[in-house]
Order: structure tokens, then C-alpha cells, then sequence
């Protein structure tokens, strides 16, 4: 314990010593643990905030689409993308024959738009989705001012919205948004209820939405859409059943033939975390492999140190060896000193790490901010296995001085 601690004094001597030689190298390891742990901290953050709205669809609620949510690849984008879209007669006839379900939803939705109350407007940035009676069902989105839509709403094609707080805040910021009259794209709609907070999910507010009925969504919005069936099993048990079911009408409905792919895409919470989560791998070893070539030039500016350590030092190493230390002394002496110069860029690296990835996490809006914990431990272990590496060279050469040549040495 007692050479642990005086090597431990000796290396901070050594960064006092040489301040500009040391902070440079420090800098480096501090970069890389960085680079690693800010990829570390918004990767998890990010998971984290899309499984938890992932989860809040609901664990028996599964999504039917033309094309899958995330696509990797120009093969697969241009594959996905010749396939025909589901339309709403498709979708209205789906609805019809699937028994097994408790609901069953029709959605689509257009971005950049302007809504208009009075004498304001908001900025080009809302989302107006077209949704039916099932949708607050399926999705667990919940109303908590005025009514939702109704089926009658839908069928009647009435003129009626649910705004969420955002575009409530900015068009009623002193009244009630209920009753009042929004225009969108030059038609009028009445606001019938307000959409609970949700907050938002990378940097995009989930409140900043119009909710319209889905018939006039489609006659006054979408012109070419493929639009998006949410379904919703009786039980997470009854799950699987009530996919198999929808698979077959699906394929029914689009005519798909026996032995053929689906032209359509089932998606889960659970298919849907996979997906993303391979997708946030790339940013992890992006993270992961820009830190690392950092963290080995930090190596070699430790290695250079450490030998213009022990070449300062050969009187002091000839003394040590002289009255009795070993050469496992003198090497165990200098990589220890080598990990505690290691570890002290690795810390200021956790920290900027932490920073930078909370930092980036409220920037993007996500609902938590995660710390991995798993990626601070690794941190220290790598900075330790750098020290050990980068240390061992000039550590062996110390050792391997004669202590007589090492005495004489001016």
C-alpha cells in the first residue's frame, strides 16, 4: 500500500512538473473517454425515452404499415417503396372483418403545416393527423379537456380537431381552446378537446399536433398516402393470435397469392425497440471507435512521458536499486504511475462525458436521461488496461537499468 501511494505522488509530481507535456496528453485520454461516454450516455438516454413511448401504445398493440418504420439500406428502401400503400378502402374493410380485435384505429398524419386562431398562428411545424374513433384506444393517448372523437364524428365528416397543448398555448393563451374555431390549409374546424401532455421525443414536441377526423383528413390533406393500421388485441396473451389473424386479412385484402411475401409490415413495441436499437448501434461504436483512436494516441503521449520519466530519473532509479528494490519494484512503480496518469484523464473525460451526454439529451428533448453505468466501469477498466499497455515499455526499461551505470548517470 505504501509504494501504491508513493507511486500515485509521484506521478502527480510528474504532472506539476511538466504541466503543458502532461495537460496535452491528459487532454487526449480525456477526449477519447469522452468521445465513449457522452456516445454512451445518449444512446442510453435515447433508448430509454423511445421504450418508454413505445410502451405507453400499450404491450397488446401492434402496427400494420407498408413499409417498415426504420429502413436500413438503399436495397431494402427501394423494395419497400414499390409496394403499394394501404388506402382507406383497404384499411375501412380491414376494420370490418377483424373479429378478434378490441380496436382497431386509422391513422396518417402531414408535417409543417400552419394552424390559425383569431388574429394568430403558429410556426410551420404542426403535425395534423387523421385518426378515427378507435385511435385513443389503441394508442393510449388521452384527452383531458372536452371529448374525443367519436364515430359519428367520422362518418358524419364533422369539422372538429383535438389540439395538443402546444398549438393550444400559442393560438388560446389567455382562454379556453374548447369550442373555439382553428383554420388549417383555409378550412375551418371547431376544437372539441385537448390532447394531455406528452411531451416531446428527439428534439420533436409530441404536443405540437391537430388531431382531424381521417375522412376529412383525406379529402382536405393527403393526397397519395399509405396510411397506418394500429391494432389492439383483447389481451397481450391473446397477442399472436390477433396478428395471425391480421396477417391473413391483410394478405386477403391485398391480394397477396400462396407462397408469396407479405407486401405489408406487422410491427411490435418489441420489433420496434429491436429495430431502433440497432440503429443507435452505430452511433455506440461511432462513439465507441472515434474515442478509441484518441485513447490510443493518449497511449503513446503516456509512453513518451513515462521514458522521458525514467530517463529524468536514473539517478533515482540507481538509488532504489542500490538499497535492495527489485526490478519488480521499480517496473510495478512505474506503471502504476503510468495507470494514475490514466485515470486522472479519465476522469475529467467522465465528467465532460456526462456533461456533454445530459447536455445532448435535453437538447433533443428525451422524456429521461439515462447514465450507463456499465460504460463509466468500462471507462476505468480502459483506462487502466491503457496504462498497463502504454506503461509496461518504459516501466521494463526502468527496471532493466544497471543501478552502478544508473549512479553515474549526470
Amino acid at each position: 500500500m505504501r509504494v501504491l501511494i508513493e507511486s500515485i505522488v509521484m506521478a502527480l509530481d510528474a504532472v506539476r512538473a511538466n504541466k503543458l507535456r502532461s495537460g496535452l496528453t491528459l487532454l487526449s485520454i480525456a477526449i477519447g473517454i469522452f468521445a465513449i461516454i457522452g456516445a454512451g450516455t445518449a444512446v442510453t438516454s435515447l433508448n430509454t425515452s423511445v421504450n418508454g413511448e413505445l410502451a405507453s401504445l400499450g404491450q397488446n398493440t401492434f402496427q400494420i404499415r407498408r413499409r417498415p418504420s426504420i429502413v436500413l439500406g438503399s436495397r431494402d428502401w427501394i423494395r419497400y417503396r414499390n409496394r403499394k400503400p394501404i388506402d382507406f378502402v383497404q384499411a375501412r374493410e380491414f376494420k370490418r372483418r377483424m373479429e378478434s380485435a378490441e380496436a382497431v384505429s386509422v391513422n396518417d398524419s402531414e408535417e409543417r403545416l400552419i394552424v390559425k386562431a383569431n388574429n394568430l398562428s403558429t410556426d410551420p411545424t404542426v403535425t395534423v393527423s387523421g385518426i378515427d374513433e378507435g385511435y385513443f384506444l389503441c394508442t393510449n393517448v388521452t384527452v383531458d379537456e372536452g371529448r374525443e372523437l367519436t364515430a359519428e364524428d367520422i362518418t358524419l365528416n364533422r369539422p372538429v380537431v383535438i389540439i395538443g397543448r402546444d398549438v393550444a398555448e400559442r393560438l388560446f393563451p389567455f382562454s379556453s381552446p374548447i369550442g373555439q374555431q382553428i383554420t388549417i390549409k383555409g378550412h375551418r374546424f371547431t376544437v372539441i378537446g385537448l390532447q394531455k401532455r406528452r411531451g416531446a421525443i428527439l428534439g420533436s414536441s409530441l404536443d405540437n399536433i391537430v388531431y382531424v377526423p381521417i375522412t376529412l383528413y383525406q379529402k382536405y390533406f393527403a393526397e397519395i398516402v399509405s396510411l397506418t393500421i394500429y391494432v389492439k388485441a383483447p389481451s397481450k396473451e391473446a397477442l399472436g393470435f390477433v396478428i395471425d389473424e391480421a396477417i391473413g386479412v391483410m394478405r386477403t385484402i391485398r391480394n397477396v397469392k400462396p407462397g408469396e411475401d407479405n407486401n405489408f409490415e406487422i410491427e411490435t413495441n418489441e420489433s420496434l425497440a429491436a429495430s431502433f436499437s440497432s440503429l443507435t448501434e452505430y452511433l455506440t461504436t461511432f462513439g465507441f471507435a472515434s474515442g478509441a483512436i484518441a485513447l490510443i494516441a493518449a497511449g503513446v503521449g503516456i509512453m513518451n512521458i513515462m521514458l522521458v520519466s525514467v530517463k529524468e530519473r536514473t539517478r533515482e532509479i540507481g538509488v532504489r536499486k542500490a538499497i535492495g528494490a527489485t526490478r519488480s519494484n521499480v517496473m510495478s512503480q512505474f506503471v502504476i504511475e503510468a495507470v494514475t496518469l490514466c485515470q486522472i484523464g479519465g476522469i475529467f473525460g467522465i465528467l465532460l462525458g456526462l456533461l456533454g451526454g445530459l447536455a445532448l439529451s435535453v437538447a433533443m428533448g428525451f422524456q429521461s436521461v439515462s447514465v450507463p453505468l456499465d460504460w463509466l466501469v468500462g471507462s476505468v477498466v480502459i483506462c487502466t488496461v491503457l496504462g498497463v499497455l502504454f506503461g509496461s515499455y518504459p516501466a521494463w526499461k526502468a527496471a532493466s537499468l544497471d543501478p552502478i551505470e544508473a549512479l553515474r548517470y549526470e
